[in-house]
């Protein structure tokens, strides 16, 4: 029987719903003990540096070294049996191609990529390790919807876009379910009432953002949800700003992780639920992610260090306030650091 005759209850999410807090909650069941609980992470002189409590949610630490593990589970393992015989296929730059192919080896089931050839090698090999097929493609977005295209068309496979996918979504939001009870406070009732002002993730495709707006307002409005965005990939703001989604454009960053473009699913979503976007230049990205090296004392790639450049460029906009920021991955392609790093040079 194919999923088209189910009823909507027994189908469960599909690809082109607007998911909601269940949704996150349902997906939060279906990859328990598949994807790790991460730790939240706290530094007393980032505290200080950035005059308010950053509350660090450390998913460079998650399976396949990124949030990006979470949706590709939820999709993966929400497939009916009809859908995963079919295989699954993707396009990414790295984390979420690794995340599938992960993902899809777990449960057995065969796995294509679509990947650009700029894509870092650390990523490309993390995909190749999991067993996936790559198919290569040039960098521009319609560029990797052709081959995408042409994929499916010669496979048959289940698409499980990187971003413009509710189970995706559903999966991503999971990382802010995690981060809001881990940072609760208990009161005298002992009841457990979430204790931040704002989540911040980096935004690109809107997946990882899209996830997290709508765990955080689910489980209390009050919740700001914040994005932010490198200058040169600005699309997505320029898109929330302006109220048209902006697609063609050419992303001038070195946050790999952050040159998509926002979908019509993650654009929906994120025009009703997302407070804000705030814009970094690259040398503030890198900065931030040197910081979080020295004083966190773990690796994160420079995707994942833009929520906080964001937060220090924007001192007055956060004093005294509690952020939890996603901490979206720590795939760095070692080759590439010390020109990275020449970014931004340590302060005297």
């Amino acid at each position: 029987m194919s999923t088209d005759s189910l009823s909507g209850a027994a189908r469960g999410l599909q690809r082109d719903d607007t998911p909601t807090l269940d949704d996150v909650r349902d997906a939060a069941a279906r990859i328990a003990g598949i994807a790790h609980i991460t730790p939240v992470l706290r530094s007393r002189s980032l505290d200080e540096l950035a005059g308010c409590q950053l509350f660090f949610k450390a998913e460079n630490l998650q399976r396949a070294g990124a949030f990006k593990f979470r949706g590709a589970a939820n999709a993966v393992f929400s497939l009916t049996p009809e859908q995963a015989a079919r295989g699954v296929v993707t396009q990414s730059s790295g984390n979420h191609g690794a995340a599938v192919a992960l993902a899809c080896r777990l449960r057995g089931i065969v796995c294509t990529v679509v990947v650009p050839g700029a894509a870092p090698r650390i990523k490309r090999e993390a995909i190749a390790r999991n067993g996936a097929r790559i198919v290569d493609c040039e960098v521009a977005q319609s560029a990797r919807n052709e081959a995408t295209d042409r994929v499916l068309a010669e496979t048959g496979g289940e698409l499980v876009h990187p971003y413009n996918d509710a189970r995706v979504i559903a999966g991503q939001g999971t990382a802010t379910l995690e981060l809001l009870h881990q940072a609760c406070r208990r009161g005298k009732s002992r009841e457990a009432t979430p204790a931040l002002d704002i989540v911040m993730a980096p935004l690109s495709g809107g997946g990882l953002m899209s996830g997290t707006a709508i765990a955080a307002k689910g489980i209390d409005a009050r919740v700001l949800a914040i994005a932010a965005e490198p200058e040169g990939a600005r699309d997505g703001h320029d898109s929330l700003k302006s109220g048209s989604r902006i697609t063609g454009r050419t992303a001038n960053t070195i946050s790999d992780g952050l040159r998509a473009e926002l979908g019509p699913l993650t654009f929906s979503i994120l025009r009703e639920h997302c407070d804000d976007v705030l814009l970094v230049d690259d040398a503030e990205t890198v900065a931030a992610m040197r910081l979080v090296w020295e004083r966190l004392k773990i690796v994160i790639e420079p995707s994942c260090a833009v929520p906080l450049a964001a937060v220090l460029k924007h001192r007055e906009r956060f004093a005294g306030l509690r952020i939890g920021i996603i901490l979206s991955g720590g795939n760095v392609d070692l080759d590439a650091l010390p020109a990275l790093l020449a970014l931004a040079p340590p302060t005297a």
